[in-house]
């Protein structure tokens, strides 16, 4: 078998140079005014006259800064929130979540602020059809799906970017912490300059045609200078809150978001041990995760996690931790950035989910457009539904969808 490659650091300009502006947060506490008067400088060298830009707003600092940013780099710029779904359509009477109309209202203030026109889209049948009966389809076939990846695939950096191309746009800003270079005739995604913030697990999903038309104005910025802009520019939101859960989900009750929804009661079944021995009782197997512990009610002597389901029998099999690890996993559905298609072994580092640490391992590129990746060292609950997203370094050299976890 040949050797795993390693790839060469690429030979590549900064596609977009706002990553210059990194490490800039204390110049800017010490002197606001004076370092915020040379951001057209820096950033605007490389942007011609008369570019037009679409900033995705959804009311929070990130996007609001982004639109500042945007503009005082010479931009013409268009400020648009997507309206996603209303309450009714997610099942609930009240409530906050991330599209409510006081999102839409810190957008459109800050919007006004900067004086810029501002639009809401009503893409409500787009998102349900994308990601709300994909996300809920995923859970009934025994998967844990990641809408936050399909918003980002299918609305913001497609629905939105055809919106904005109608509209002359040469291009759609998203407040998201993440970069784009350019080496040769590829565009290559790079994580973000604040690690703790960076968001290159959710854009794993990105084509070269979506990097072509996509600025990230905050890949270079910690989120505290963020705040710090913002703060100084007098923005209604500068201290607002991060969204954290899935936004339509915003009690993070998933079970009950999917009876709501569907209008179907999931029936009860059987817990099974490693050997197909019934234990005890669920509540339905589309209520649990792989890896899951708390809330099984099971009483064995010792502690025990879901290890798997099998969603026609409707059973839920639980083991002891050790049953949850995976020498690899096989994925298809994979975008790739420094190359068009995976032909031989690559040593990369590997994430699962986005808060894991990155493991090393390799990919092997397989028949039919599926892939597999092997771990140095087996990992804990590998969840088909899942991304799966490689690196080199902060390149990212690839996503994809988890169909199987190999033990």
């Amino acid at each position: 078998m040949a050797q795993p490659k390693v790839l060469e650091a690429a030979e590549y300009f900064v596609y977009f140079p706002l990553s210059e502006l990194h490490g800039w947060g204390k110049r800017f506490a010490a002197q606001p005014k004076t370092i915020y008067s040379e951001v057209p400088k820096v950033i605007g060298r490389d942007f011609m006259d008369g570019k037009k830009a679409l900033i995705g707003m959804s009311g929070g600092v990130d996007s609001s800064v982004a639109a500042l940013l945007m503009l005082r780099a010479g931009y013409e710029c268009i400020g648009a929130t997507m309206r996603l779904y209303d309450n009714d359509m997610i099942g609930l009477e009240k409530g906050h979540t991330c599209c409510s109309l006081d999102d839409v209202e810190d957008a459109r203030s800050v919007a006004r602020r900067l004086g810029i026109p501002h639009y809401v889209f009503n893409f409500k049948d787009d998102f349900e059809r994308q990601v709300i009966r994909k996300f809920v389809s995923c859970y009934e076939c025994g998967g844990t799906p990641n809408p936050c990846i399909d918003c980002n695939r299918y609305l913001k950096f497609d629905r939105l970017l055809r919106r904005a191309l109608e509209l002359g746009c040469d291009c759609v800003v998203s407040g998201h912490y993440a970069q784009v270079r350019k080496s040769g005739d590829r565009y290559l995604l790079y994580k973000a300059a604040d690690k703790a913030k960076d968001q290159t697990y959710f854009l794993a999903c990105l084509n070269q045609e979506q990097l072509s038309r996509i600025q990230f104005p905050l890949g270079g910025l910690t989120k505290q200078e963020v705040r710090a802009i913002a703060e100084e520019n007098g923005f209604i939101n500068a201290r607002k809150h991060d969204s954290q859960d899935i936004c339509f989900v915003p009690d993070g009750d998933y079970p009950a978001f999917l009876e709501r929804y569907t209008g179907r009661h999931y029936p009860a079944g059987d817990f099974l041990d490693e050997s197909g021995r019934v234990v005890g009782k669920h509540r339905g197997a589309v209520c649990y995760t792989l890896g899951q512990r708390k809330g099984l009610g099971l009483a064995m002597g010792a502690p025990v996690y879901v290890c798997g389901k099998d969603m026609e029998k409707n059973t839920v099999t639980v083991g002891p931790n050790e049953a949850l690890f995976s020498s690899a996993l096989r994925g298809n559905n994979w975008v790739w950035y420094p190359f068009p298609e995976l032909t031989e072994p690559v040593k990369v580092t590997v994430k699962t989910r986005h808060s894991q640490m990155e493991q090393p391992g390799t990919i092997y590129p397989e028949a039919g457009g599926f892939t597999r990746v092997e771990f140095d060292v087996s990992q804990r609950a590998v969840t088909p539904g899942q991304a799966v997203v490689v690196y080199q370094g902060d390149l990212v050299v690839g996503g994809g969808t988890i169909t199987e976890a190999i033990r």
